[in-house]
């Protein structure tokens, strides 16, 4: 069903199953680049990691051929914001990596990223080790706070979807944890507003555009069968960005280091669920007070 003046897709429940279908494939093949992820491998290598995890799911990947995009992921290193191409850069200890990933089934997408901090025997985890222990294993502690405080924000803006009424409920929610994010930490955080969330479904791009930000416009109701992809991009400096001479990656102006997390999110008349993540979203948005749905 398609309504509205931004031809917004509302998906039926049986349509939101084969969607979260695709969004654990997705889940699946970046939680083997993360694992898989050392230094010395080049961004091709993870690259391949994800293409063989939806290769061997029967899946097609979203990005591959895109509009001409090259690969099965995006592969977005320290001050690159989002859709870097991957190649032969090779990871060093301390590199900030964004990874973002698109699956298809049966014609309908799954799209979500991360960010991690590459230690000297792989990515960092966000939880679970002493500043002391982040140092020891090649991570600046700034960038370990942009990584969480893009994550968390990510987090906020889901949950607003589940108490929300219009779509800028989502873009107020992220500024507000960014902001405080940034104060707790003691660190400059920058959202970069030239880049945003989006609907998702028989396409991986579709209105209506999900920003990051608070706006003056309230944006669209929000209603049961909307799928979107929350995906805040946060930098250390300004939001200011160029696109590189390949016309796909996209840096900051002032050189900081860029995160970017996204999970897709389904909206349905009992609540809400994260097709992108293996729990649902379950266990992240029980700290936020919010249960998600069944699509048992």
């Amino acid at each position: 069903m398609v309504f509205g003046r931004e031809r917004i897709e509302y998906k039926s429940r049986d349509q939101v199953r084969l969607m979260r279908r695709a969004g654990l494939v997705v889940a699946d093949a970046l939680s083997a680049v993360r694992t898989a992820a050392r230094p010395g491998m080049t961004t091709s290598d993870l690259d391949a990691v994800a293409a063989k995890v939806i290769a061997d799911a029967g899946a097609t990947p979203s990005f591959l051929g895109y509009h001409g995009f090259p690969a099965v992921v995006c592969t977005s290193v320290n001050d690159e914001v989002i859709h870097g191409i991957p190649g032969d850069r090779v990871l060093a200890v301390g590199d900030l990596v964004s990874v973002d990933c698109g699956a298809v089934v049966e014609g309908w997408h799954g799209d979500s990223a991360l960010s991690f901090v590459l230690g000297q025997e792989g990515a960092l985890p966000l939880s679970g080790l002493s500043d002391d222990g982040l140092v020891a294993a090649g991570a600046d502690l700034a960038d370990m706070a942009l990584v969480r405080a893009t994550e968390a924000a990510m987090w906020a803006g889901i949950a607003a979807l589940a108490g929300g009424r219009r779509l800028n409920d989502v873009g107020i929610a992220v500024e507000a944890a960014v902001d405080l994010a940034g104060e707790l930490a003691g660190v400059e955080l920058g959202i970069v507003e030239g880049y945003v969330g989006h609907g998702i479904g028989t396409a991986m791009h579709q209105p209506p555009d999900v920003v990051n930000y608070r706006t003056s416009s309230a944006g669209p109701k929000l209603r049961p069968g909307m799928c979107l992809a929350i995906e805040p991009m946060v930098t250390r400096g300004t939001d200011a960005t160029h696109v590189l001479e390949d016309d796909w990656t996209v840096v900051t102006d002032d050189g900081s280091r860029a995160a970017h997390w996204e999970h897709s999110v389904a909206v349905l008349d009992d609540g809400i669920v994260v097709l992108t993540a293996p729990d649902g979203g379950a266990a992240r948005l029980a700290e936020l007070g919010v249960t998600v749905a069944s699509l048992d």
